[in-house]
């Protein structure tokens, strides 16, 4: 049984409280929050101590595993320190998405948790479903052949305003996670983005990707259409066949090369997922899981072995002058004054 603590006592602290309440493989002994209301109240609820500083509460209660659902800039700015805490007390960690909003202190995260031997898992919790298991079996199985190309798309209304980049860095972790796992690594990208009337922010968005493997994507995302109607979709083609998850859990469908007849997983009503969160309780179910069975902890994947071991790497972000437009680099095409574009190379 592992004995579970939670970090930060919001909406979704609170959901993983309650998921590790209903888990078999976890005890919740305690939840902590720097607002005492927030953290008294979800006590109360659950029947565990309440803390106000997570150093004290590891100190005090010793647990194997800490989620950290704190916020801050951009949803990730208050996820290092306290997964610093609890890394370096000895806890596996499974932290709220964006791991961070900056990189270097994410890459840190990652380093001491590869250093303590310990798994530190980001709640990447989109295809943490049966539809999504389905249409990986598929191309694994080679139903897809050789990828060519992934289109991805996912908005979702969220008026609140922070800083320029919050729609790219807060909303697309999930999407660059659904494309990196049916699809790999990403090795190039440019973003082209716009604000919707009344926003001060980039709200809308569309990157454009190549991968590892030469496939080349496309992800639409944004934070300008409301809520109601279907949020995300997949789409992986290539030589063999191509298929479209719809939704998350909703829908998937096969279409083979050469064969009229497609194939159709749609979401059961008796035994399927009733709701957005039922992909929280798979992916912290599975984290639990993980852990339990002894899952070999934080490692580079063979992609960010063989990168270490490559030439180096050019990183350009450029924001054009609205004076000039700018020269295209070789990886971007030319583009518009207002765009904004990331270059991986």
């Amino acid at each position: 049984m592992l004995r579970v603590a939670v970090i930060g006592c919001g909406p979704i602290g609170n959901r993983h409280a309650d998921i590790y309440v209903m888990d078999e493989r976890s005890e919740l002994v305690g939840v902590c929050d720097i607002l005492p209301e927030r953290a008294d109240a979800a006590a109360a609820r659950l029947g565990v101590p309440a803390f106000y500083d997570a150093q004290e509460m590891l100190d005090a209660l010793a647990p194997d595993l800490v989620s950290v659902a704190t916020g801050g800039v951009e949803y990730g700015s208050d996820h290092y320190e306290p997964t610093m805490q609890a890394l370096n007390a000895g806890c596996h960690v499974l932290c709220e998405k964006p791991i961070c909003n900056e990189i270097a202190p994410a890459e840190e995260m990652v380093a001491l948790a590869r250093e303590k031997g310990l798994c530190l898992g980001v709640d990447l919790n989109h295809r943490f479903t049966p539809a999504a298991r389905l249409a990986k079996r598929w191309v694994e199985e080679g139903r897809i052949g050789h990828q060519l190309f992934v289109n991805m798309a996912m908005w979702i209304g969220n008026p609140q305003e922070s800083s320029p980049w919050f729609m790219i860095k807060a909303l697309n972790p999930h999407t660059v996670d659904v494309m990196r796992y049916f699809a790999g690594d990403i090795e190039a990208v440019h973003v082209f983005a716009t604000k919707a009337p009344g926003r001060r922010i980039w709200s809308t968005m569309q990157m454009n990707a190549r991968f590892v493997s030469g496939a080349v994507g496309n992800l639409t995302a944004s934070y300008d259409i409301e809520r109601g109607h279907p949020m995300e979709r997949c789409e992986v083609a290539g030589v063999a066949g191509r298929f479209v998850l719809e939704d998350m859990w909703r829908e998937a469908t096969l279409y083979p090369a050469g064969d009229p007849q497609k194939i159709v997983y749609t979401n059961p009503v008796f035994g399927g997922y009733r709701d957005f969160v039922d992909t929280f309780i798979d992916r912290i179910h599975t984290f639990t899981r993980q852990v339990s069975e002894g899952v070999p902890a934080c490692r580079p994947s063979r992609s960010t072995a063989r990168a270490r071991t490559a030439s180096p790497r050019r990183r350009c972000w450029r924001r054009p002058s609205s004076r000039s437009r700018p020269r295209p680099s070789p990886t971007c095409a030319e583009r518009l004054p207002t765009s904004y574009c990331r270059c991986v190379r």
